[in-house]
């Protein structure tokens, strides 16, 4: 069968394919298209207008192409007689080069040609709501602590267990699901993998923890902070670099602080370095800003960072080192693009490494409780209007992405904080209108 997509439907009794690319909003956008067209599919691909998605393209543009990546095909476990494959965008025989699984592929490249493998895994939080978003979807979910609580996971265990299996049967390593640390909020936990991969998974875990809430009769939501006094759906990526062939890590090293090699020492100081920046694509959207900056919590802790800081096993602080060879950055939200988290990711600790940057000092203090006493350590962002004037000014950022990129994601994310900015709220009436 091989990369053939035709002998995969022969193959599997696939009738339809979903081709699929992401947009620069992280919005999910796909044709369906019949197996009997497959194959030219596979060679020309799918005809869309980029206009009417989250690109910086106009109506005068050609056909964007997106064209299917093969090893990327899943067979929806949910409706076996369709296949997801995540497609790569060209225009005018060329890629597109905004188009955010061709930023990663080229960072990945990048990244290979300095004899390094870049592996990642997700932690993707979300929520079970109500159909119509007001509410989470299990009105005994009270508790002020609900986190791993074992009757509220029970009570939603017919939709979190179907998307464990579909996880199993798919061979991604499902090993962990739990109740989070808001009532209504879930994290479900798969193997790490190669940053493409994880990317492709990460983007297809949406889509199907969406359309299994929805076959319940419930609705599925990454927004970062959907409730007020609860805790936000974080995105941890878990970051390890391995050499060419994939098979030694390494940022492990047994002799150095933490288990942490000189070089993931310089790729975490290029994550630290770029931190500020960096937030305006792990980060992407305005209610963004209301997780990394909120008050403290029902539960009594937001865990997630406001400062560029980094730890041991603590998760109170922007980056942390739970073991040998790898780190966690807690920074990323829900709302954040699977692919571009990658590149960023990527971009960042490529810099990091070429400039020998240094990560800074560490600390090892509980952050919620002491963090008013660390001194040098940057904020983070205080909303989506800062993170892209930090990101703006990072030009050594911009370039790693991509001057196009970095372009089209300014540009269109400025139109979104303009729209934002020029929305009236009742908050203006309640305070104003008796001034």
């Amino acid at each position: 069968m091989g990369n053939d997509l035709a002998a995969f439907a022969k193959e599997k009794g696939v009738k339809y394919f979903m081709i699929s690319y992401t947009d620069l909003f992280g919005g999910q956008r796909a044709k369906l298209v019949p197996a009997q067209a497959i194959a030219d599919m596979q060679k020309d691909g799918a005809g869309f207008a980029g206009f009417a998605t989250w690109l910086d393209l106009t109506p005068a543009h050609p056909d964007m192409l997106a064209v299917p990546d093969p090893d990327s095909v899943i067979q929806l476990p949910w409706k076996p007689e369709v296949a997801w494959v995540a497609a790569n965008c060209i225009m005018d025989d060329k890629s597109v080069a905004q188009a955010p699984r061709n930023t990663l592929k080229r960072l990945i490249a990048e990244a290979a040609g300095d004899g390094m493998h870049v592996k990642t895994g997700v932690e993707a939080e979300f929520f079970l709501i109500s159909p119509d978003g007001k509410t989470i979807s299990d009105e005994y979910d009270t508790a002020s602590k609900p986190c791993y609580d074992q009757q509220a996971v029970m009570r939603r265990y017919d939709v979190i267990a179907e998307i464990c299996d579909h996880m199993l049967a798919l061979g991604w390593g499902a090993y962990q699901n739990d109740h989070e640390d808001a009532n209504g909020q879930f994290e479900m936990n798969w193997a790490f993998d190669d940053a493409l991969a994880t990317a492709d998974k990460h983007s297809f875990f949406k889509f199907m923890v969406r359309s299994v809430a929805e076959k319940h009769g419930l609705r599925a939501t990454f927004m970062p902070k959907p409730f007020p006094g609860l805790t936000g759906n974080g995105c941890h990526a878990h970051i390890s670099v391995w050499d060419k062939d994939g098979k030694t890590n390494v940022f492990a090293d047994n002799a150095m602080e933490l288990g942490l090699s000189a070089k993931g020492k310089n790729f975490l100081g290029g994550i630290m370095k770029h931190a500020s920046a960096l937030a305006a694509i792990t980060n992407p959207t305005v209610n963004s800003y209301k997780r990394i900056n909120a008050p403290r919590t029902v539960s009594g802790a937001t865990w997630a960072p406001n400062s560029v800081t980094w730890t041991g096993n603590n998760r109170t602080h922007m980056v942390r080192v739970p073991g040998p060879g790898r780190f966690e950055l807690r920074l990323p939200d829900g709302a954040a693009n699977p692919y571009l988290l990658q590149a960023v990711i990527i971009a960042a600790g490529l810099d990091g490494i070429r400039s020998q940057a240094d990560p800074g000092r560490r600390y090892d203090i509980d952050m919620y409780q002491f963090g008013h006493t660390v001194e040098g350590a940057p904020k983070l962002p205080l909303n989506l209007l800062d993170a892209l004037r930090e990101f703006d000014n990072d030009k050594s950022l911009k370039a790693a992405l991509g001057e196009e990129f970095s372009s089209a994601y300014l540009k269109l994310k400025h139109q979104e904080w303009n729209s934002y900015a020029s929305h009236f709220t009742q908050w203006e009436r309640d305070h104003t209108l008796d001034i």
